[in-house]
């Protein structure tokens, strides 16, 4: 019996079944094939903590794989040649992946593009010269991109940022520093974050701009992966711009107007992480609930014990609640709503429901749920970054009271 009333349209039902013989094919079995690379951090990554060249060989071929079936790119705007589909299809998709994938098969993370790293609503705003250079790698999935926002001394508060895009003749040069930028390793370009105006900034009424930088551009720089985790490597980095030139054609958007190119993924971004907490939550509770059927202890199996089985229901609750709290939203957001309120809710729930779903899983496992292999470390280790990543929950929770403040009582 199916848990939720609500019923896909029948394009977006094909969609979810073909990304799931997708994944399948192309994800997980290519995780089986290559298991000693993938599950040995000391292949998987390099002594600098970027990805070898066999590992990132394989998440390209995932990802120009989904761009030739049509998934990559299906929820980019169709002005840039995606399928234009919309924010349920978005939380569709990716719930699917990261139910099939959990905490293991992460090269399902390039199942589809992530909103900051291909093709999104963020390159409506690239300019006729830059969509011609770029836009056809990053819709093939031949390149991908990078968000440079996030500086040292500016996180939440990003109109606090530092680097700057001082005028140069009819271009700009641009010096400063980034962290936390997702796939700057790896990426091909940048999105770059500057102050323009300082006044304006400096008053909070914008002046930073966006810009489209070349990560092969004279003065950029990856200064060193971020580890998490005491991980092997990772997929941040710090970065470092040194007068970097750029022409007016790397312009992204209107001058002044950074904050506006932000917010165009800022919605798929949190879509995003409310599936990927709805579905990897139901990954983990699944393992827990086929093991506790079959371990036993004094004489019974797990699941005769109320202090484990208890906890499992009540975190079964908690992503329910979140799994129509994501559908709700994202329905909100296709009628063109803002839903700000709403939308903090539902990733600040889901991102919190999720980990605390998959410690309970580990619990449930004992000993055996702390292991590499059953990959539920792996998983909550993910997840638990998620409610820093996108709006950290706090800065979620700020917006809701301020929505409300401002009159918006509808709960």
């Amino acid at each position: 019996m199916p848990a939720i009333a609500y019923e896909y349209p029948p394009d977006i039902s094909a969609i979810r079944d073909g990304l799931e013989r997708f994944v399948r094919t192309e994800v997980i079995q290519r995780h089986h094939d290559n298991a000693a690379l993938l599950e040995n951090p000391h292949r998987c990554f390099d002594a600098d903590g970027r990805y070898s060249a066999p590992v990132l060989e394989l998440i390209g071929e995932v990802r120009r794989a989904s761009a030739r079936a049509g998934y990559y790119a299906m929820c980019a705007p169709e002005s840039i040649g995606g399928q234009g589909l919309g924010h349920v299809a978005w939380f569709a998709g990716w719930e699917r992946v990261f139910h099939l994938c959990g905490g293991q098969y992460w090269l399902g993370l390039s199942a589809l593009s992530h909103w900051a790293f291909g093709p999104s609503p963020v390159l409506t705003e690239l300019t006729p010269q830059a969509r011609e250079r770029f836009l056809p790698g990053l819709m093939s999935g031949e390149t991908t991109m990078c968000f440079g926002m996030s500086e040292p001394g500016a996180g939440s508060d990003a109109m606090m940022m530092q680097t700057r895009a001082t005028p140069d003749g009819e271009g700009w040069r641009i010096s400063g520093s980034k962290i936390w930028t997702t796939n700057s390793p790896y990426a091909d370009f940048c999105i770059v974050f500057a102050v323009t105006d300082p006044e304006a900034a400096a008053q909070r009424r914008g002046g930073i701009s966006a810009f489209l930088v070349p990560t092969s551009s004279p003065g950029f720089v990856v200064q060193r992966v971020i580890r998490m985790w005491d991980s092997a490597g990772g997929n941040e980095a710090v970065l470092h711009f040194d007068d970097i030139r750029v022409e007016p054609w790397q312009l992204v958007g209107r001058p002044g107007k950074g904050f506006s190119i932000a917010m165009l993924g800022v919605n798929l971004g949190r879509i995003y992480n409310s599936a990927r907490s709805v579905g990897t939550a139901r990954w983990a509770l699944e393992k827990a609930f086929d093991y506790v059927k079959v371990r036993e202890a004094f004489g019974s199996t797990l699941s005769e014990y109320q202090g484990v089985t208890f906890p499992l229901a009540e975190a079964a609750m908690q992503v329910h609640a979140a799994h129509l709290m994501a559908l709700n939203v994202s329905q909100l957001l296709d009628r063109g709503l803002p839903a700000r309120k709403e939308l903090s809710m539902t990733k600040a729930f889901a991102t919190q429901m999720c980990t605390q779903a998959i410690d309970r899983a580990m619990q449930a496992h004992g000993a055996m749920g702390m292991t590499a292999e059953m990959h539920l470390a792996e998983a909550y280790h993910a997840l638990r970054l998620v409610q820093i990543a996108d709006g950290s929950n706090e800065i979620l929770r700020r917006t809701i009271a301020k929505e409300m403040l401002a009159g918006d009582l509808e709960l």
